[in-house]
């Protein structure tokens, strides 16, 4: 089971806990639906289609309302760590949640009593509480962007707010030293995957690729489209992938999908992720040395 857990922007909106489908501009999950809009539901339709075009079971979501008041977010923490070991994820992907570093460590002390400990993965304000909690170790991979970076990178900032520096700055040099200091610092995941205009794919300190085409600056413009990365990354996970290879083809196929939609600052990240199946289907076989719809692997790099 891959489950991904996360807050949505609407206040009475109660902690469920079900399977997910996307219908083109929105979630269902068991009679309840929400908007695809960005966050946390951008994150879960990209992981939806990505399913469904794999033929896997579909995700499981733990979904709860929070506006930043943080109730629903502690009321997420406290199941999480209640039940984690008994629903046992193969998957765990944990996304916008209001980052509180003493419940992030007991949901993690929770993962390590699981019969099986699964792929872990953070991206937004529970990549913040774990490496503010001094978690990020325990993590297979983080999806920061570059200014993100910066705060993996930086032994005193306790949220990327309160970074000292590097907020701007794009040269490789630069990049590199994000990475170095965030490993030498415990700051970083097994695996990083770091979003930009050229995008990172960074295992054990070391770039293992970068992909920066179709070059698409529209994409930096639409909320949700980082989400959606992380989305694809966590289904490819799933679906049994190498991590470097769900990091590398997720990365390619936003890209992709955005020259596809034509992508505009107005567009909806919704309009992104229709885009998702077309590409799987004229790329994914290539790109991985994976026909996913039939399991037969090819013996090509990606």
């Amino acid at each position: 089971m891959m489950l991904i857990c996360g807050t949505v922007p609407i206040k009475d909106f109660p902690l469920t806990l079900g399977e997910v489908r996307f219908d083109g501009e929105s979630l269902a999950i068991n009679d309840l639906k929400i908007p695809c809009t960005q966050g946390t539901a951008a994150l879960i339709s990209a992981a939806c289609i990505t399913c469904e075009y794999l033929k896997i079971d579909p995700p499981q979501a733990l979904l709860v309302g929070d506006i930043g008041e943080g109730k629903g977010s502690r009321s997420l923490y406290e199941y999480l760590i209640k039940n984690v070991y008994t629903l046992s994820p193969d998957v765990l992907v944990l996304h916008y949640i209001l980052p509180v570093m003493g419940l992030m460590r007991k949901v993690c002390e929770s993962v390590e009593r699981c019969p099986k400990r699964p792929i872990m993965i953070a991206d937004a304000s529970s990549m913040y509480a774990a490496k503010a909690a001094g978690l990020a170790t325990r993590f297979d991979i983080f999806t920061p962007d570059l200014s993100e970076m910066a705060f993996l990178a930086d032994t005193e900032a306790t949220h990327p707010a309160y970074i000292s520096r590097h907020l701007f700055n794009t040269d490789i040099n630069h990049v590199h030293t994000l990475i170095e200091n965030a490993y030498q610092n415990k700051g970083a995941s097994k695996l990083l995957l770091i979003k930009g205009s050229t995008d990172y794919v960074v295992k054990d300190r070391r770039i293992i690729n970068t992909i920066a085409e179709p070059d698409i600056p529209e994409l930096g413009a639409i909320g949700g489209t980082g989400d959606t990365i992380t989305g694809m990354v966590s289904a490819f996970a799933w679906a049994g992938l190498e991590l470097h290879e769900a990091a590398i083809i997720a990365a390619k196929t936003n890209r992709v999908a955005g020259r596809y939609a034509k992508a505009t600052p107005a567009t909806k990240v919704w309009g992104i992720i229709s885009h998702l199946p077309k590409v799987f289907k004229d790329n994914l076989c290539e790109w991985s040395g994976v026909c996913m719809k039939t399991g037969v692997r090819d013996q090509g790099p990606v």
